[in-house]
């Protein structure tokens, strides 16, 4: 049976394989005000387990916003939809950038479903974004 516990080489590596930016919002965990996490894609509490396969990378306003939820609302349909799963998902699939890379947009039901359940767009992320992209060191390659 899988161990519950994160230990800090399970943490390395979720962080390395994200290349340390949040699998949700994209922010980089280099200039993040707040500590990321290993998130679980499929919560404990909904039986999820901590695997590699079930674990993402996030930042922490991701990570509360998100909290249980594997389901979110897509603010188009009104449909209940899976969140984006970063394991099974391609981001640039499901989301694309505005034009001037401050907001992540949904391109799809999971994606915009997603966008809106962890706010995406938080007014600090939006921010952070602005001034990244102005030194050069945003959108992530």
């Amino acid at each position: 049976m899988p161990s519950k516990r994160v230990t800090e080489a399970i943490r390395r590596i979720v962080a390395a394989r994200a290349q340390n930016y949040c699998e949700y919002c994209r922010c980089s965990g280099e200039f993040a005000t707040e500590s990321f996490t290993v998130e679980h894609i499929k919560p404990r509490q909904a039986g999820g387990e901590t695997t590699l396969e079930n674990l993402a990378w996030s930042c922490f306003g991701c990570n509360s916003h998100k909290h249980t939820k594997i389901y979110g609302t897509d603010p188009t349909t009104g449909q209940q939809e899976s969140l984006f799963n970063p394991r099974q998902q391609s981001w640039n699939e499901h989301f694309s950038w505005n034009s001037d890379f401050t907001e992540v947009i949904g391109n799809t039901p999971c994606g915009r479903a997603t966008v809106e359940a962890l706010r995406l767009n938080r007014p600090g992320v939006v921010n952070l974004r602005r001034l990244l992209f102005m030194a050069e060191l945003h959108p992530p390659k």
